[in-house]
């Protein structure tokens, strides 16, 4: 069955590729009012999924993750049409020179070809790749997890519906139906079919992938986001981006999962921490020095340090200095998304030449790393690797380029 699908995705690719930008867009149109149109079986679809994701015992951090609702299908149809609206990398010339026999040489973007998408309980996901995918000429084979399984088969039959509406292929976006892990296996060697694959989730889908694959992977996703506030903070800006950054969306790769303090500000600072915790309900574990103000907190374990809860739970973590602060992040964190709440020039600028990650942020919320945040529409993940692609990844990552040549009769 997969190798059926393997190969209805390369004989679409190569339609995909020469298909023009209004053609693209016009699919899109007709891919998100589908989305719209069709919302109450998708809601119907995706309250099985909740229902089983209940009785299965999910975290309310994946379970906000898996729900949809209106808002939330008019989200993904805005996300198609904002995708419709950005200008199409594939064809655009980046370069072109003349070498001394006469020879142009230039580089061209196109379309990588078939990719493979892997994730976890994000049906939201299911929309964001196809419309990344389809706007680039590539074709999509989308593996989600047995949790969403519903509500993918509901959402990818309105995208193919809507394709097929105004005359586009609709092998261009394909669900792997099957639950057995088997199938993401065999998907993940299918390298004469699919050229690319992206996991999206936990850090155990991640390695997962990465471990079994012989078709090439973009890592993405896995968030051990840090906020470092600096002796020299506003202090009232740190509690509210820490809010933001914590509770906003608690299951998402970009939210805090770390923060670490400068002891000068402890006696001031982390009562009042404290104070918006306990109002946001966020369990805090910290380390010895912490606890000694606020005894109440939990005790952190070198476990803590490295650790994605994807729930309200925080780990917290004392420092003296700048430079400890960068030592402890670049030691702890997953490469996602830094930030640093300063008032002094010199540290900020430290802070971003020294951290090492996808986004480094002064005085914001890690939360904005997001595609449709960065002005990309969408995002079909955040690389958290430096090949290809880093940070989040919108059309233009979904694109490779190949040399163009033009010659008057040169011969070597």
């Amino acid at each position: 069955m997969l190798e059926e699908l393997g190969k209805r995705a390369k004989e679409v690719s190569r339609v995909l590729g020469t298909l023009s930008m209004d053609k693209k867009n016009e699919g899109l149109s007709a891919a998100a009012q589908e989305l719209l149109s069709q919302r109450e079986e998708i809601l119907l679809a995706n309250a099985k999924d909740m229902e089983n994701g209940r009785k299965n015992g999910m975290s309310q951090g994946l379970l906000d993750r898996l729900a949809l609702s209106e808002e939330r299908i008019a989200a993904m149809a805005k996300g198609l049409l904002d995708i419709r609206k950005l200008d199409d990398p594939v064809g655009e010339v980046i370069s072109m020179k003349k070498r001394p026999n006469g020879l142009m040489i230039g580089q061209k973007r196109v379309p990588i070809g078939v990719i493979g998408i892997i994730y976890e309980a994000r049906p939201n996901v299911t929309s964001d790749a196809f419309g990344l995918c389809f706007k680039t000429g590539n074709a999509v084979i989308l593996k989600g997890g047995s949790d969403a399984i519903h509500s993918n088969t509901a959402i990818v039959k309105a995208l193919r519906a809507g394709l097929l509406h105004v005359g586009c292929p609709e092998d261009a976006v394909q669900l792997i139906a099957s639950t057995d892990r088997a199938a993401t296996r065999e998907l993940m060697r299918m390298n004469q079919y699919v050229d690319v694959l992206i996991p999206r989730g936990s850090a155990g889908l991640i390695r997962a992938t990465v471990e079994n694959s012989t078709v090439p992977v973009i890592e993405t996703g896995t968030g051990n986001c840090h906020i470092y506030v600096d002796a020299s903070a506003d202090q009232q800006m740190a509690l509210d981006i820490i809010v933001n950054a914590k509770t906003q969306r608690v299951g998402v790769c970009n939210a805090c999962e770390s923060l670490v303090v400068n002891r000068k500000i402890q006696e001031e600072f982390l009562p009042k921490l404290k104070e918006v915790m306990e109002a946001h309900c966020v369990e805090v574990r910290a380390d010895a020095a912490a606890r000694k103000i606020v005894p109440e907190w939990k005790e952190a374990t070198e476990e803590d340090w490295g650790t994605e809860y994807l729930d309200y739970i925080l780990s917290l973590k004392m420092v003296d200095t700048l430079e400890e602060a960068i030592a402890h992040i670049n030691h702890y964190n997953s490469g996602h998304s830094e930030s640093i709440i300063t008032s002094e020039y010199a540290h900020a600028q430290k802070f971003l030449d020294e951290v090492d990650a996808a986004a480094v942020y002064v005085n914001a919320s890690t939360r904005f790393t997001d595609g449709g945040e960065f002005g990309f529409g969408a995002e079909i993940g955040i690389s958290t690797q430096k090949l290809h692609a880093r940070g989040p990844m919108g059309l233009k990552e979904l694109t490779t380029t190949k040399y163009i040549i033009y010659g008057n009769g040169q011969v070597r």
